[in-house]
């Protein structure tokens, strides 16, 4: 197969693993029974919008409740209302609809059912800062965890300890009601805790933790913030009977790449679902694997997912974790025929600019040269975005409404001459 049928190949991959996470394609059949008393239904994410949509034709019986998601990722409804907040960083919006959401839960009982609706992007979405700090201060750590590189699991810890609601507070404002959760997974490991930041999942650590995260990450916070950290950990009240459902994984998203991939012939290298690290230093390692497997007989299909993270070290630059990969990876190729590649992030956005992520083919590094782009410089000053733009090697896919975190694919192409850019 020449290249433009790889990249056709490629985005079939993507599409077809997206397409896999649609809470219309996965959440019916994890819904519980009907309570004797009212359905109360919240909760928050990128994913909201069309988890409420699925879930209000699905649901058999009487329902009310408020979920919160994206600007731009509202889907209709008409019994639960959809609140549209910012993400990453949190805002207004997001904060009076989490104040409202718990003041919605509270006073029910044992006969009443709250079903709680999370996905990627919930711990920016659902935001209630604890007493003694603010909405700016939760902000201003937000943002310096953001550019510090921090990864989501490490975000999200310090964001339970300045949250009203999460780390299990959701539940407990609910009880005595049981708490069912239904969960699309975008995390490594797909740990309940860290989707969303569990707001129905108690949280073991104490303020420590989250104090050696700043630490660790240089994150200097505001006095407030410092002030809370300082305090030891207070004893929120019970937990109600939770129930926690994965309907949706980034697993589920590779198996089905795999399955398109063996059925096109080709030899599946599966490197899991949980990888992390630095963009450009995990694009040098998989462009070293794919020369590698290059040389052995047969076509190879290099699967991953994960969360990528990107160090912010140049200035002015755009893009995401993802762009940055493929960026690296054209050039750890240096213009290697046979190989074709895409990575994206699965929920349609991929850090800053509004592109998912990028594509790169043996012809990236001519293109390149004959527009005037400097590969390693648009590198080095994190500027993945406007590179891919003006080579037209953006992914774009809107909001998809779903979120797995990131979706990587590279064809090997063996018996290939490969041509190599000084």
């Amino acid at each position: 197969m020449g290249t433009e049928a790889d990249r056709k190949l490629l985005r079939h991959l993507l599409d077809s693993a997206v397409e896999r996470v649609r809470p219309a394609n996965c959440l019916a059949g994890f819904l519980p029974e009907p309570p004797k008393g009212r359905t109360v239904v919240v909760g928050g994410g990128k994913a909201g919008g069309a988890m409420v949509e699925a879930f209000e034709a699905a649901w058999p019986g009487p329902v009310e409740g408020l979920v919160v998601t994206r600007y731009g990722y509202a889907k209709p409804a008409s019994r639960i209302r959809l609140v549209e907040a910012a993400h990453p960083v949190p805002d207004e919006a997001g904060l009076n609809a989490t104040r409202q959401m718990l003041e919605l839960v509270r006073g029910l009982g044992e006969d009443d059912l709250v079903i709680c609706l999370l996905s990627g992007g919930g711990s920016a979405l659902l935001t209630c800062p604890a007493e003694g700090i603010t909405l700016a201060d939760k902000q201003a750590v937000t943002r310096g965890l953001l550019r510090s590189g921090a990864p989501i699991q490490d975000m999200n810890a310090v964001r339970r300890r300045l949250s009203a609601i999460k780390g299990g507070g959701l539940a407990r404002a609910a009880w005595p009601a049981p708490v069912v959760t239904l969960a699309i997974s975008d995390v490594v490991g797909d740990d309940p805790l860290v989707i969303a930041s569990g707001p129905t999942v108690d949280d073991p650590a104490g303020p420590e933790a989250a104090r050696e995260l700043l630490r660790h990450w240089k994150v200097k916070p505001p006095e407030a913030v410092a002030a809370l950290l300082e305090q030891a950990a207070a004893d929120h009240g019970p937990m109600p009977a939770t129930d926690y459902r994965l309907i949706a994984r980034p697993r589920d998203a590779l198996d089905v790449a795999a399955e398109i991939g063996r059925a096109e012939g080709l030899e599946v290298i599966d490197l899991g679902d949980a990888l992390e690290g630095e963009a450009r230093d995990v694009a040098a390692r998989h462009a070293d694997l794919a020369r590698r497997v290059q040389r052995e007989p047969g076509d190879k299909l290099i699967l991953s997912g994960g969360e990528l993270t990107v160090t912010v070290t140049g200035e002015g630059g755009m893009g995401g974790p993802n762009r940055e990969y493929a960026l690296a990876l054209a050039i750890a190729l240096g213009g290697a025929g046979g190989i074709t590649a895409i990575a994206a992030d699965t929920d349609g956005v991929d850090g800053i600019g509004e592109a998912a992520g990028a594509l790169v083919d043996p012809g990236t590094w001519m293109r390149a040269r004959a527009a005037g782009v400097d590969l390693g410089a648009m590198l080095a000053a994190n500027d993945s975005h406007n590179a891919f733009e003006r080579l037209g090697d953006l992914v774009a896919t809107g909001p998809t409404f779903t979120n797995v975190n990131d979706f990587r694919a590279i064809i090997v192409r063996s018996g290939h001459e490969r041509f190599h850019a000084p």
